[in-house]
C-alpha cells in the first residue's frame, strides 16, 4: 500500500478503411495469406506510397473527439527497424510532428471522473504477421502490411488496472461512435501496450517502467497490469532493481515474461519520409470534419432522458453502443413509448444478442416491427406474455407481428363472458385458497390470476381477469 501504480497506454487502432494507408490493396480481414498485397506494401523497387485521404480524415475526427490540438502541418516519418514481417525495413509513422496532440479522455471507475491526458494521436501503417506455429519454420503473411493505424499515446496518468480498462473501453466507444474502427480486440483492430512502473507514494519521480504487450481483451489488460505491479513491488521490496524491458503477457499462465530490452526513440533513427509530402489541415477541412462528428454518448444519454422520459440508467445502457442507441431511437420514434421501448431493447433484444453472440446489425427484427409489437401490447391486442412468444417467432422469420398474431390465433381475449366462465371454474376448484383470501390473506390473489391465465393459455386480458376475480372473490359469489 506504500506504492503507487503509474501506467501509460499506447493504443493502436486499426481504421476500417476499405484500402490500405499508402496503396489501394484491400484491408479485408481473414483473406488467404499474401493475397492483399502489391508492389507498394511489399516494398518492391521503384514503388511509391500515396497517403489515403480517409486516414487523415479519421485521424482528425478522433483528435477533435478527444479535444486534441490539430496540427495545421504534420509530417510522415520513417521508423527504422529490421524484422522479417517488415518488407521495407522501416515503418511509415509520425514522430516529431504528429497530426494530433494534447487531448484527454475522461473515465469514471466509481471514484469520480478523472481526465487521462493524451500526448498524441498519430498515423502509421501496420507491419505484417510472423507465423511460428507451422512446423519448425517461420512464415510471413504480408496482408497486414500497410493497413492504416492510429496510435493513441497517453500520459502516465492512470493509477489502477481498472482505470486502464475503463480508459481503453472509452476509447473503443469513441472510435465506434465515430465509425472509424470496429474496435475488435480479438481480431487486432484495437491493440494495447501498457507502460507500467511503481513509485513510493508521495514521490514525484517515476520509477523504471516495463512495457507489456500481447493483451487482447479488457480483462487481459487488467490482469497483466495487476501482475506486473505485484512483480515490481516484490523486486523493489527485496532490494532488487527493475530492468527496463518489453514483456509479453501469457494469458494461459496469467503472468508476464521477458521478451527483449526496451527500445528508445533514438534506436529507430526517425527521419521525415522523402516520398510523402506534409499533411496540411486547413480551417475548411476542420469545419467539414466537425460537422461529420456524431452525437457522443454523454450528450445522447442526456437527450434520451429528457426527450423519451427514461431513467438515467436506461439511457446509459442504451447509448453505450452507437448501433444499439440508433436501434432504440428508431423504435421509440415509431411506437411513441420510450419506457416500453427501453424495456424491450434492454431486455429481450440485448438478451438475444448476448445468447446468439451477434451484433445488432445482424439482428433480424427491425425497429419498425418491434415498434409494431409494442403497439399491439399498448392497444390490448396481446398481453406481455403472448408478446414474448410473438417475439421469438419474429426472430425466426421476416414476418411482422400482426401477421403472426392473426395466423397463430394469439389475439388477447377480452370477452367478459368467456373470462367469467374460467374464473368461476378456478374458484370452484380452489376452495381452500378462496377461504384463505377471504380470511385476509390477500397476497394469494396472484395465484388465482395465474390459474386463470394458465387455463386461457395466456390469451386472457389481465386487466379484465383481475376485475372479474376481485368481484367474485370479494362479492362472495
Amino acid at each position: 500500500m506504500s506504492y503507487e501504480l503509474v501506467v501509460g497506454l499506447e493504443v493502436h487502432c486499426q481504421l476500417n478503411t476499405s484500402s490500405k494507408a499508402f496503396c489501394s490493396c484491400s484491408t479485408e480481414f481473414g483473406k488467404p495469406a499474401n493475397t492483399n498485397v502489391c508492389p507498394v506494401c511489399l516494398a518492391l523497387p521503384g514503388a511509391l506510397p500515396v497517403l489515403n485521404q480517409r486516414v487523415v480524415d479519421d485521424a482528425v475526427k478522433l483528435g477533435l473527439a478527444t479535444g486534441c490540438s490539430i496540427a495545421p502541418r504534420s509530417v510522415m516519418a520513417r521508423k527504422n527497424y529490421f524484422y522479417p514481417d517488415l518488407p521495407k525495413g522501416y515503418q511509415i509513422s509520425q514522430f516529431e510532428e504528429p497530426i494530433c496532440s494534447e487531448g484527454c479522455v475522461s473515465v469514471d471507475v466509481g471514484e469520480g471522473v478523472r481526465d487521462i491526458r493524451l500526448i498524441r494521436i498519430h498515423i502509421e501503417e501496420d507491419a505484417g504477421k510472423s507465423i511460428h506455429d507451422i512446423g519448425d519454420d517461420t512464415y510471413i503473411d504480408a496482408n497486414r502490411c500497410g493497413v492504416p493505424l492510429l496510435e493513441i499515446v497517453s500520459y502516465p496518468d492512470i493509477r489502477s488496472a481498472a482505470e486502464a480498462s475503463a480508459y481503453l473501453q472509452k476509447l473503443r466507444q469513441v472510435v465506434k461512435y465515430l465509425d472509424i474502427s470496429d474496435g475488435n480486440m480479438e481480431e487486432g483492430s484495437l491493440r494495447c501496450d501498457a507502460n507500467v512502473s511503481m513509485r513510493r507514494k508521495g514521490d514525484t519521480e517515476y520509477g523504471t517502467r516495463t512495457e507489456i504487450k500481447n493483451m487482447n481483451s479488457f480483462k487481459s489488460v487488467e490482469k497483466a497490469i495487476e501482475y506486473e505491479a505485484e512483480r515490481h513491488v516484490s523486486i523493489l521490496e527485496s532490494g532488487g532493481t527493475i530492468q527496463q524491458e518489453t514483456r509479453l503477457w501469457d494469458a494461459d499462465k496469467l503472468e508476464t515474461r521477458s521478451m527483449r530490452g526496451k527500445e528508445f526513440s533514438h534506436d529507430y533513427r526517425y527521419f521525415p519520409d522523402p516520398d510523402l509530402v506534409p499533411i496540411c489541415v486547413d480551417d475548411m477541412m476542420l469545419d467539414r470534419l466537425r460537422k461529420e462528428l456524431p452525437e457522443f454518448p454523454e450528450a445522447r444519454s442526456a437527450r434520451f432522458v429528457e426527450e423519451f422520459d427514461i431513467p438515467d440508467y436506461d439511457a446509459g445502457v442504451l447509448t453505450a453502443e452507437r448501433e444499439i442507441a440508433d436501434y432504440f431511437e428508431e423504435t421509440v420514434r415509431a411506437c411513441g413509448d420510450g419506457k416500453t421501448a427501453s424495456n424491450w431493447v434492454m431486455g429481450e433484444v440485448m438478451r438475444t444478442l448476448k445468447e446468439r453472440c451477434i451484433q445488432i446489425s445482424s439482428f433480424t427484427i427491425s425497429p419498425a416491427n418491434l415498434a409494431e409489437l409494442i403497439g399491439l401490447i399498448s392497444r390490448g391486442t396481446i398481453s406481455n406474455t403472448i408478446a414474448k412468444q410473438v417475439f421469438e417467432k419474429m426472430l425466426e422469420s421476416d414476418e411482422d407481428p400482426q401477421t403472426i398474431v392473426e395466423r397463430e390465433g394469439l389475439a388477447q381475449v377480452s370477452d367478459t363472458g368467456a373470462i367469467e366462465r374460467v374464473v368461476e371454474q378456478v374458484i370452484a376448484e380452489n376452495q381452500p385458497q378462496v377461504e384463505q383470501y377471504r380470511s385476509g390473506k390477500t397476497r394469494i390473489f396472484g395465484f388465482f390470476v395465474g390459474q386463470c391465465m394458465k387455463a386461457m393459455k395466456g390469451k386472457a386480458n389481465p386487466a379484465v381477469v383481475n376485475d372479474i376475480l376481485r368481484q367474485r372473490l370479494e362479492g362472495g359469489a
